[in-house]
């Protein structure tokens, strides 16, 4: 998996709800946010509804979009994140004391 789609996943599994706040939260642009939620849903990490009219209406926007993660998607970022980690240097860190 992609880092633009973990990142994109773990928002939404860190409780990210709806497109614009994915942006906020990864500093992703839009054109690469949008695709990678429709990919993600796509391939069943994800579920989305729409937020109802009268709801978005009485808040003056338009509907959102809300995402949730599947459990199939919590594991894939675990799974993920582990081989990411996995891809770090596993040393001590170094740290300057008194010489």
């Amino acid at each position: 998996m992609s880092p633009t789609l973990v990142a994109v996943l773990h928002a939404v599994a860190d409780g990210v709800a709806y497109g614009f706040d994915v942006i906020d939260r990864t500093g992703l642009p839009s054109g690469t946010v949008y695709p990678a939620l429709s990919r993600l849903e796509r391939d069943g990490y994800l579920r989305s509804s729409w937020e109802a009219e009268a709801d978005a209406f009485a808040a003056g926007r338009p509907a959102r979009r809300y995402y949730r993660t599947t459990a199939p998607g919590l594991r894939a970022l675990r799974d993920a994140v582990t081989a990411y980690q996995a891809l770090l240097p596993n040393r001590p860190l170094r740290t300057r004391g008194p010489a």
